[in-house]
């Protein structure tokens, strides 16, 4: 059956959350924001319980979606699923982009394939079964685009009423899709941090759950299954490298909770990639921390970049991914607008996929890794490409053609 994974009753596993930060043990299946710390919060599993329970076998007979792990998700009651179809994402390789930087192997995870369009999905999906799971019915929160076009499809299909805020410079594309999907989207003058005040505040004062980034703690664990789905999709052995187009920087913080769990459950060995937050020069708080060695990110002021998913000032979980960097033996590195805009350009012609613009940003750190020997040319790297190009402005290089008038076929 296609669906098995939303209708079949399975065992779940969740037996309470953590601070992040300094460990303080909250209890599973009550509502939750951040930790008493100001942290976000881990939810953690018995694994010992899920290791004893799924196998490799069992997992492969079950349709392609996120919600086929579902022994390593917090959704306790099948009936609280919301599902817009979230089937796993294609890894790509990129042999002519690869040879053209000098590498040999590389890979794009094309995350654009998803419901609305972007990996936000899968943050998004867990993030509201969770919230209609525990009785939450007015969600808010600010976006750069794609994560709240994702809230605003999960909440309509979970009957649940959506208040989004955006930059004024968001694009089009976004903002009209969120309207069109029922919620109520608004275009502030300022960055995504100052949305993030507003919804801060009409949470006090109208009662919304706040759906801001990390400030619940169920999408990380949408996210993570980016990291549970290319462990399999790469034969339960891990790349060398991932690259990820780095803002508030939860699927970089899921994937390495994700690793940590298929460990336990005995999927995995230790290996690790080396795992490299990719920012924009004009938006790079944490490459700026992990060159100073500091354990937080001050926020980034006068932020600006044509990657406006990875425009973000200031993280609450940048500890998190700091310490995923380094642990991991990777880097925080930045890059120029124009090196984006180049990576966007050139993959589509050699290699026929559309990035968007944070996913171009992936692609020039690769290269830029490669030149600085901080990954070997022969290594397998993986980059993800996180929404669908076609949300994004496209240059326009079309040319005319008067079909009334003589055509010249050798210069066309």
């Amino acid at each position: 059956m296609h669906d098995l994974n939303l209708t079949a009753d399975r065992p779940t596993f969740v037996t309470h959350l953590e601070c992040s930060l300094t460990g303080e043990r909250y209890e599973a299946d009550r509502l939750h924001g951040l930790s008493a710390a100001g942290k976000p919060l881990l939810v953690r599993y018995d694994l010992n319980g899920v290791r004893a329970t799924l196998t490799k076998e069992a997992l492969a007979a079950r349709p392609m979606d996120l919600w086929r792990w579902r022994e390593l998700l917090p959704v306790r009651q099948t009936a609280n699923i919301v599902s817009l179809g979230e089937h796993a994402t294609p890894l790509l390789p990129l042999p002519r982009t690869a040879a053209r930087l000098g590498g040999a192997h590389l890979l794009a995870k094309d995350e654009g394939r998803l419901p609305t369009a972007s990996f936000k999905a899968r943050g998004l999906v867990m993030a509201v079964s969770m919230a209609k799971e525990l009785g939450v019915t007015q969600v808010a929160m600010p976006t750069n685009g794609n994560a709240g076009a994702a809230l605003a499809a999960y909440a309509a299909v979970a009957g649940m009423e959506a208040v989004i805020f955006c930059p004024a410079d968001t694009p089009g594309v976004n903002v009209r899709e969120i309207a069109a999907q029922g919620a109520r989207v608004y275009r502030v003058n300022g960055l995504i941090d100052d949305c993030g005040a507003i919804v801060g505040q009409g949470a006090k004062e109208r009662g919304w759950f706040d759906f801001s980034t990390l400030k619940e703690p169920y999408r990380i664990e949408g996210k993570k299954t980016m990291g549970l789905e290319l462990a399999e999709q790469l034969g339960w052995e891990l790349p060398d490298a991932i690259f990820y187009p780095t803002g508030g920087g939860t699927g970089l913080i899921g994937m390495w909770k994700a690793f940590d769990e298929l460990e336990k459950i005995g999927f995995i060995g230790s290996r690790r990639p080396k795992m490299f937050a990719v920012q924009a020069e004009g938006c790079a708080p944490m490459v700026r921390a992990f060159e100073a060695g500091e354990e937080f990110a001050p926020r980034w002021e006068n932020a600006h970049t044509i990657a406006s998913g990875i425009r973000v000032p200031r993280a609450v979980g940048d500890f998190l991914i700091l310490r995923a960097v380094r642990e991991s033996g990777g880097a925080a590195l930045a890059v120029s607008d124009d090196a984006i805009a180049a990576a966007v350009r050139d993959v589509a012609r050699d290699d026929g996929l559309l990035l968007c613009p944070e996913g171009g940003a992936t692609l020039a750190a690769y290269q830029r890794a490669l030149e600085e020997g901080l990954i070997g040319r022969d290594e397998r790297a993986l980059l993800f490409n996180c929404a669908s190009g076609l949300k994004y402005p496209l240059e326009d290089q079309s040319r005319t053609l008067d079909r009334h008038a003589p055509i010249d076929f050798a210069a066309l």
